[in-house]
Protein backbone atom coordinates (compact mmCIF):
# COMPACT_ATOMS: atom_id res chain seq x y z
CA UNK A 1 0.00 0.00 0.00
CA UNK A 2 2.83 2.38 0.88
CA UNK A 3 4.52 1.80 -2.48
CA UNK A 4 1.20 2.32 -4.25
CA UNK A 5 0.77 5.68 -2.50
CA UNK A 6 4.26 6.75 -3.59
CA UNK A 7 3.52 5.79 -7.20
CA UNK A 8 0.22 7.66 -7.08
CA UNK A 9 2.01 10.72 -5.69
CA UNK A 10 4.55 10.65 -8.53
CA UNK A 11 1.78 10.45 -11.14
CA UNK A 12 -0.11 13.27 -9.46
CA UNK A 13 3.01 15.48 -9.40
CA UNK A 14 3.64 14.77 -13.08
CA UNK A 15 0.03 15.60 -14.02
CA UNK A 16 0.05 18.85 -12.02
CA UNK A 17 3.36 19.90 -13.59
CA UNK A 18 2.08 19.16 -17.09
CA UNK A 19 -1.16 21.07 -16.53
CA UNK A 20 0.75 24.02 -15.06
CA UNK A 21 3.02 24.14 -18.12
CA UNK A 22 -0.02 23.94 -20.44
CA UNK A 23 -1.67 26.88 -18.67
CA UNK A 24 1.51 28.97 -18.73
CA UNK A 25 2.05 28.17 -22.40
CA UNK A 26 -1.55 29.14 -23.24
CA UNK A 27 -1.32 32.45 -21.39
CA UNK A 28 2.06 33.34 -22.91
CA UNK A 29 0.98 32.49 -26.47
CA UNK A 30 -0.47 35.25 -28.60
CA UNK A 31 -4.07 34.41 -29.56
CA UNK A 32 -4.95 34.12 -33.23
CA UNK A 33 -8.09 34.58 -35.28
CA UNK A 34 -9.23 34.05 -38.86
CA UNK A 35 -9.91 37.18 -40.90
CA UNK A 36 -10.81 37.86 -44.53
CA UNK A 37 -8.28 39.51 -46.83
CA UNK A 38 -9.77 41.06 -49.98
CA UNK A 39 -7.36 41.21 -52.92
CA UNK A 40 -7.95 43.59 -55.84
CA UNK A 41 -6.34 43.22 -59.28
CA UNK A 42 -6.73 45.89 -61.96
CA UNK A 43 -4.82 47.34 -64.91
CA UNK A 44 -4.34 50.59 -66.82
CA UNK A 45 -2.95 51.13 -70.31
CA UNK A 46 -0.99 53.88 -72.03
CA UNK A 47 0.32 54.61 -75.53
CA UNK A 48 -2.18 52.27 -77.20
CA UNK A 49 -3.29 52.91 -80.77
CA UNK A 50 -6.86 53.65 -79.76
CA UNK A 51 -5.64 56.32 -77.30
CA UNK A 52 -3.76 58.41 -79.95
CA UNK A 53 -5.53 61.47 -81.34
CA UNK A 54 -3.44 62.46 -84.42
CA UNK A 55 -0.76 60.94 -86.59
CA UNK A 56 1.92 62.95 -84.76
CA UNK A 57 0.69 61.42 -81.52
CA UNK A 58 1.27 57.96 -83.00
CA UNK A 59 5.03 58.60 -83.32
CA UNK A 60 6.94 56.72 -80.65
CA UNK A 61 10.08 57.96 -79.00
CA UNK A 62 12.30 55.06 -78.00
CA UNK A 63 14.63 57.29 -76.02
CA UNK A 64 11.97 58.82 -73.78
CA UNK A 65 9.49 55.91 -73.98
CA UNK A 66 6.72 58.26 -74.98
CA UNK A 67 3.79 56.74 -76.95
CA UNK A 68 5.21 53.21 -76.59
CA UNK A 69 2.27 50.82 -75.97
CA UNK A 70 2.38 49.72 -72.34
CA UNK A 71 0.20 48.68 -69.46
CA UNK A 72 0.36 48.62 -65.67
CA UNK A 73 -0.89 45.85 -63.39
CA UNK A 74 -1.95 46.80 -59.86
CA UNK A 75 -2.27 44.27 -57.03
CA UNK A 76 -3.78 45.70 -53.86
CA UNK A 77 -5.54 44.39 -50.80
CA UNK A 78 -7.05 45.26 -47.48
CA UNK A 79 -8.38 43.49 -44.43
CA UNK A 80 -12.17 43.46 -44.15
CA UNK A 81 -13.71 44.82 -40.99
CA UNK A 82 -15.45 42.24 -38.83
CA UNK A 83 -18.66 44.30 -39.01
CA UNK A 84 -18.77 43.87 -42.79
CA UNK A 85 -18.45 40.12 -42.43
CA UNK A 86 -21.31 40.06 -39.91
CA UNK A 87 -23.54 41.99 -42.31
CA UNK A 88 -22.70 39.49 -45.05
CA UNK A 89 -23.71 36.63 -42.75
CA UNK A 90 -26.96 38.43 -41.92
CA UNK A 91 -27.91 38.71 -45.61
CA UNK A 92 -27.01 35.14 -46.59
CA UNK A 93 -28.14 33.30 -43.45
CA UNK A 94 -31.16 35.50 -42.61
CA UNK A 95 -29.86 35.94 -39.06
CA UNK A 96 -30.56 39.10 -37.14
CA UNK A 97 -27.46 41.23 -36.64
CA UNK A 98 -28.20 41.48 -32.93
CA UNK A 99 -27.95 37.67 -32.67
CA UNK A 100 -24.47 37.59 -34.18
CA UNK A 101 -21.32 38.07 -32.07
CA UNK A 102 -20.44 41.72 -31.84
CA UNK A 103 -16.95 43.06 -32.39
CA UNK A 104 -15.77 46.61 -32.65
CA UNK A 105 -13.63 48.10 -35.34
CA UNK A 106 -9.92 47.40 -35.36
CA UNK A 107 -8.04 49.83 -33.19
CA UNK A 108 -4.94 51.50 -34.51
CA UNK A 109 -3.80 52.00 -38.11
CA UNK A 110 -4.66 49.21 -40.58
CA UNK A 111 -1.90 46.87 -41.66
CA UNK A 112 -0.34 47.35 -45.06
CA UNK A 113 -1.13 44.78 -47.72
CA UNK A 114 2.50 43.71 -48.14
CA UNK A 115 2.70 42.63 -44.48
CA UNK A 116 0.24 39.81 -45.24
CA UNK A 117 2.39 38.45 -48.08
CA UNK A 118 5.38 36.21 -47.43
CA UNK A 119 6.39 36.06 -51.08
CA UNK A 120 4.70 36.50 -54.43
CA UNK A 121 5.38 35.77 -58.10
CA UNK A 122 3.59 37.15 -61.17
CA UNK A 123 3.82 35.22 -64.45
CA UNK A 124 2.91 36.82 -67.81
CA UNK A 125 1.66 34.46 -70.51
CA UNK A 126 2.79 36.24 -73.68
CA UNK A 127 4.45 35.38 -76.97
CA UNK A 128 8.10 34.78 -76.00
CA UNK A 129 9.24 35.52 -79.56
CA UNK A 130 7.95 39.07 -79.28
CA UNK A 131 8.52 39.53 -75.55
CA UNK A 132 11.38 37.19 -74.59
CA UNK A 133 12.22 38.92 -71.29
CA UNK A 134 10.51 40.16 -68.13
CA UNK A 135 7.75 37.55 -68.21
CA UNK A 136 8.20 36.67 -64.52
CA UNK A 137 8.08 39.20 -61.71
CA UNK A 138 9.24 37.78 -58.36
CA UNK A 139 8.61 39.67 -55.18
CA UNK A 140 9.97 38.71 -51.77
CA UNK A 141 8.64 40.63 -48.80
CA UNK A 142 10.06 40.82 -45.32
CA UNK A 143 11.00 43.09 -42.47
CA UNK A 144 13.79 44.67 -44.51
CA UNK A 145 11.28 45.97 -47.10
CA UNK A 146 8.99 48.91 -46.32
CA UNK A 147 5.29 48.00 -45.97
CA UNK A 148 3.18 48.87 -49.01
CA UNK A 149 -0.54 49.13 -49.77
CA UNK A 150 -0.04 47.33 -53.08
CA UNK A 151 2.28 46.41 -55.94
CA UNK A 152 2.51 47.87 -59.43
CA UNK A 153 4.08 46.06 -62.41
CA UNK A 154 4.67 47.90 -65.70
CA UNK A 155 5.32 46.16 -69.01
CA UNK A 156 5.29 47.21 -72.67
CA UNK A 157 2.98 45.58 -75.17
CA UNK A 158 -0.39 45.72 -76.89
CA UNK A 159 -1.32 42.03 -77.16
CA UNK A 160 -3.81 40.07 -75.03
CA UNK A 161 -2.12 38.89 -71.87
CA UNK A 162 -2.99 36.23 -69.33
CA UNK A 163 -1.52 36.73 -65.87
CA UNK A 164 -1.01 34.11 -63.16
CA UNK A 165 -0.38 35.38 -59.63
CA UNK A 166 1.19 32.98 -57.15
CA UNK A 167 0.89 34.29 -53.59
CA UNK A 168 2.14 32.82 -50.29
CA UNK A 169 0.36 34.34 -47.30
CA UNK A 170 2.13 35.14 -44.03
CA UNK A 171 -0.12 33.36 -41.53
CA UNK A 172 0.15 33.65 -37.75
CA UNK A 173 0.77 31.10 -36.46
CA UNK A 174 2.50 29.51 -39.43
CA UNK A 175 0.28 27.06 -41.30
CA UNK A 176 1.25 23.67 -42.72
CA UNK A 177 -0.29 21.18 -45.12
CA UNK A 178 -0.88 17.74 -43.62
CA UNK A 179 0.09 14.41 -45.07
CA UNK A 180 -2.97 12.93 -46.87
CA UNK A 181 -3.13 9.91 -44.54
CA UNK A 182 -2.89 12.05 -41.40
CA UNK A 183 -5.36 14.51 -42.90
CA UNK A 184 -7.95 11.75 -43.41
CA UNK A 185 -7.56 10.65 -39.78
CA UNK A 186 -7.81 14.12 -38.21
CA UNK A 187 -10.20 15.67 -40.74
CA UNK A 188 -8.09 18.80 -41.38
CA UNK A 189 -6.00 19.77 -44.40
CA UNK A 190 -4.08 22.85 -43.23
CA UNK A 191 -3.35 23.89 -39.66
CA UNK A 192 -0.59 25.14 -37.39
CA UNK A 193 1.75 22.72 -35.64
CA UNK A 194 -0.01 23.31 -32.32
CA UNK A 195 -3.43 22.78 -33.92
CA UNK A 196 -2.34 19.48 -35.48
CA UNK A 197 -0.91 18.22 -32.18
CA UNK A 198 -4.11 19.18 -30.34
CA UNK A 199 -6.27 17.43 -32.97
CA UNK A 200 -4.09 14.31 -32.72
CA UNK A 201 -4.32 14.38 -28.92
CA UNK A 202 -8.13 14.63 -29.12
CA UNK A 203 -8.14 11.60 -31.46
CA UNK A 204 -5.95 9.68 -28.98
CA UNK A 205 -8.28 10.46 -26.08
CA UNK A 206 -11.44 9.59 -28.03
CA UNK A 207 -10.00 6.27 -29.21
CA UNK A 208 -8.57 5.48 -25.76
CA UNK A 209 -5.01 4.94 -27.03
CA UNK A 210 -3.20 5.96 -23.85
CA UNK A 211 -1.37 3.12 -22.15
CA UNK A 212 -3.31 1.86 -19.13
CA UNK A 213 -0.22 1.38 -16.97
CA UNK A 214 1.84 4.38 -18.12
CA UNK A 215 -0.33 7.30 -19.26
CA UNK A 216 2.73 8.98 -20.78
CA UNK A 217 2.75 6.45 -23.63
CA UNK A 218 0.42 6.30 -26.62
CA UNK A 219 -0.44 2.95 -28.18
CA UNK A 220 -0.87 3.23 -31.94
CA UNK A 221 -3.97 1.77 -33.53
CA UNK A 222 -4.01 0.46 -37.10
CA UNK A 223 -4.38 3.91 -38.66
CA UNK A 224 -1.64 5.59 -36.61
CA UNK A 225 0.64 2.57 -37.00
CA UNK A 226 0.38 2.88 -40.79
CA UNK A 227 1.20 6.61 -40.58
CA UNK A 228 3.99 6.75 -37.95
CA UNK A 229 5.33 3.19 -38.30
CA UNK A 230 5.77 2.61 -34.54
CA UNK A 231 3.83 0.74 -31.88
CA UNK A 232 4.19 3.28 -29.05
CA UNK A 233 4.81 7.03 -29.03
CA UNK A 234 5.95 8.96 -25.93
CA UNK A 235 3.63 11.86 -25.21
CA UNK A 236 6.47 14.42 -25.26
CA UNK A 237 7.55 13.27 -28.76
CA UNK A 238 4.19 13.79 -30.45
CA UNK A 239 5.28 17.15 -32.01
CA UNK A 240 8.44 15.51 -33.37
CA UNK A 241 6.46 12.76 -35.12
CA UNK A 242 3.90 15.26 -36.43
CA UNK A 243 6.57 17.56 -37.94
CA UNK A 244 7.70 14.76 -40.24
CA UNK A 245 4.28 14.75 -41.90
CA UNK A 246 3.93 18.50 -42.44
CA UNK A 247 4.84 20.51 -45.53
CA UNK A 248 4.40 24.14 -46.66
CA UNK A 249 0.81 25.04 -47.59
CA UNK A 250 -0.36 25.47 -51.16
CA UNK A 251 -0.11 29.03 -52.49
CA UNK A 252 -3.01 31.24 -53.49
CA UNK A 253 -3.45 31.20 -57.29
CA UNK A 254 -5.13 34.13 -59.04
CA UNK A 255 -5.77 34.34 -62.80
CA UNK A 256 -6.34 37.62 -64.58
CA UNK A 257 -6.66 38.37 -68.31
CA UNK A 258 -7.02 41.57 -70.36
CA UNK A 259 -6.52 42.93 -73.88
CA UNK A 260 -4.86 46.38 -73.89
CA UNK A 261 -5.64 46.90 -77.58
CA UNK A 262 -9.39 47.11 -76.97
CA UNK A 263 -10.79 50.58 -76.26
CA UNK A 264 -12.16 51.13 -72.77
CA UNK A 265 -15.54 52.86 -72.83
CA UNK A 266 -15.76 53.29 -69.06
CA UNK A 267 -13.32 52.52 -66.25
CA UNK A 268 -13.41 48.87 -65.31
CA UNK A 269 -13.94 47.85 -61.72
CA UNK A 270 -11.10 45.88 -60.14
CA UNK A 271 -11.47 42.13 -59.92
CA UNK A 272 -11.61 41.02 -56.28
CA UNK A 273 -10.91 37.76 -54.43
CA UNK A 274 -11.55 37.00 -50.75
CA UNK A 275 -9.09 34.71 -48.96
CA UNK A 276 -8.88 33.70 -45.32
CA UNK A 277 -5.77 34.46 -43.33
CA UNK A 278 -4.70 33.57 -39.79
CA UNK A 279 -3.47 36.56 -37.82
CA UNK A 280 -2.93 37.77 -34.29
CA UNK A 281 -6.09 38.71 -32.41
CA UNK A 282 -5.08 42.05 -30.89
CA UNK A 283 -8.43 42.60 -29.12
CA UNK A 284 -8.31 39.27 -27.32
CA UNK A 285 -4.64 39.82 -26.49
CA UNK A 286 -5.49 43.12 -24.79
CA UNK A 287 -8.30 41.50 -22.80
CA UNK A 288 -5.97 38.70 -21.69
CA UNK A 289 -3.41 41.30 -20.64
CA UNK A 290 -5.97 42.99 -18.43
CA UNK A 291 -6.85 39.65 -16.84
CA UNK A 292 -3.24 38.64 -16.20
CA UNK A 293 -2.01 41.98 -14.85
CA UNK A 294 -4.24 42.54 -11.85
CA UNK A 295 -3.88 45.55 -9.58
CA UNK A 296 -3.58 45.58 -5.79
CA UNK A 297 -7.31 46.06 -5.17
CA UNK A 298 -8.16 43.08 -7.35
CA UNK A 299 -5.62 40.90 -5.54
CA UNK A 300 -7.09 41.84 -2.16
CA UNK A 301 -10.60 41.08 -3.42
CA UNK A 302 -9.51 37.69 -4.74
CA UNK A 303 -7.81 36.87 -1.41
CA UNK A 304 -11.01 37.70 0.48
CA UNK A 305 -13.04 35.54 -1.87
CA UNK A 306 -10.61 32.65 -1.35
CA UNK A 307 -11.03 32.96 2.42
CA UNK A 308 -14.82 33.00 2.08
CA UNK A 309 -14.70 29.90 -0.14
CA UNK A 310 -12.50 28.10 2.43
CA UNK A 311 -14.90 28.98 5.26
CA UNK A 312 -17.92 27.87 3.25
CA UNK A 313 -16.19 24.60 2.34
CA UNK A 314 -15.38 23.93 6.00
CA UNK A 315 -18.95 24.76 7.01
CA UNK A 316 -20.26 22.41 4.34
CA UNK A 317 -17.99 19.64 5.61
CA UNK A 318 -19.16 20.15 9.19
CA UNK A 319 -22.78 20.09 8.08
CA UNK A 320 -22.17 16.84 6.22
CA UNK A 321 -20.64 15.24 9.33
CA UNK A 322 -23.54 16.41 11.45
CA UNK A 323 -26.08 15.04 8.98
CA UNK A 324 -24.29 11.67 8.83
CA UNK A 325 -24.22 11.55 12.64
CA UNK A 326 -27.94 12.26 12.99
CA UNK A 327 -28.91 10.00 10.09
CA UNK A 328 -27.09 7.04 11.67
CA UNK A 329 -28.89 7.69 14.96
CA UNK A 330 -32.28 7.89 13.23
CA UNK A 331 -31.75 4.62 11.30
CA UNK A 332 -30.85 2.42 14.30
CA UNK A 333 -30.67 4.24 17.68
CA UNK A 334 -29.63 1.16 19.73
CA UNK A 335 -26.77 0.16 17.42
CA UNK A 336 -25.70 3.77 17.07
CA UNK A 337 -25.46 4.25 20.88
CA UNK A 338 -23.57 0.95 21.30
CA UNK A 339 -21.05 1.90 18.59
CA UNK A 340 -20.68 5.39 19.97
CA UNK A 341 -20.04 4.09 23.53
CA UNK A 342 -17.40 1.68 22.24
CA UNK A 343 -15.70 4.49 20.38
CA UNK A 344 -15.72 6.74 23.42
CA UNK A 345 -14.38 3.88 25.54
CA UNK A 346 -11.45 3.34 23.18
CA UNK A 347 -10.68 7.05 23.18
CA UNK A 348 -10.75 7.12 26.99
CA UNK A 349 -8.44 4.11 27.24
CA UNK A 350 -6.03 5.74 24.79
CA UNK A 351 -5.96 8.93 26.85
CA UNK A 352 -5.54 7.19 30.22
CA UNK A 353 -3.20 4.47 28.95
CA UNK A 354 -5.11 1.75 30.79
CA UNK A 355 -7.91 -0.71 30.20
CA UNK A 356 -8.43 -3.78 28.10
CA UNK A 357 -6.13 -2.55 25.30
CA UNK A 358 -3.58 -1.00 27.69
CA UNK A 359 -3.60 2.34 25.95
CA UNK A 360 -3.85 0.99 22.39
CA UNK A 361 -6.68 1.82 20.05
CA UNK A 362 -7.71 -1.83 19.70
CA UNK A 363 -9.90 -3.66 22.20
CA UNK A 364 -8.97 -7.03 23.64
CA UNK A 365 -11.70 -8.92 21.83
CA UNK A 366 -10.52 -7.51 18.49
CA UNK A 367 -6.99 -8.74 19.21
CA UNK A 368 -8.33 -12.26 19.69
CA UNK A 369 -9.81 -12.40 16.21
CA UNK A 370 -7.57 -14.16 13.72
CA UNK A 371 -9.17 -12.27 10.82
CA UNK A 372 -7.76 -9.04 12.21
CA UNK A 373 -4.21 -10.11 11.37
CA UNK A 374 -5.16 -10.97 7.78
CA UNK A 375 -6.07 -7.42 6.83
CA UNK A 376 -4.23 -6.00 3.75
CA UNK A 377 -2.17 -3.50 5.70
CA UNK A 378 -0.83 -5.88 8.38
CA UNK A 379 1.97 -7.42 6.28
CA UNK A 380 3.28 -4.04 5.19
CA UNK A 381 3.01 -2.65 8.74
CA UNK A 382 5.07 -5.56 10.06
CA UNK A 383 7.71 -4.99 7.38
CA UNK A 384 7.94 -1.28 8.22
CA UNK A 385 8.15 -2.00 11.96
CA UNK A 386 10.82 -4.65 11.48
CA UNK A 387 12.80 -2.27 9.25
CA UNK A 388 12.67 0.42 11.92
CA UNK A 389 13.80 -2.07 14.59
CA UNK A 390 16.78 -3.23 12.53
CA UNK A 391 17.71 0.34 11.65
CA UNK A 392 17.72 1.31 15.33
CA UNK A 393 20.18 -1.51 16.06
CA UNK A 394 22.49 -0.30 13.30
CA UNK A 395 22.09 -3.39 11.17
Amino acid sequence: MYQSLLEMERKLDWTITRKRMEIQDTLSRNPSTTRTLRIFVSHTVSGQSWQAGTESDNLTHSETGENIPAWQLKIEGRLLEARIILMFLQVHTKTMLTQLPQRGKDKGPPRKFSTFIKRMMVEFDRDTNVYPENNIWPRATGHHNPPLDGFTVRRTGDVPTHIRIVMYLDHYPEQYRLNPDLSSVLGIKEESLLGVVQALWNYIKIQGLQDKADRRLVRSDERLRAIFGVETIPFQKLPEYVKRLLSPPDPILLHYSFDPSLPVVEPERPTAWDVEIKMEDAALKNRMGVMLHTNKETSVTLAKMDEEIALLAQSLHNSHLKRTFLQSFADDPAKFIQTWLESQSRDLESVLGAGASEGLTLRQEELRRSEFFRLPWVEEAVSVQEGLRLASKGM
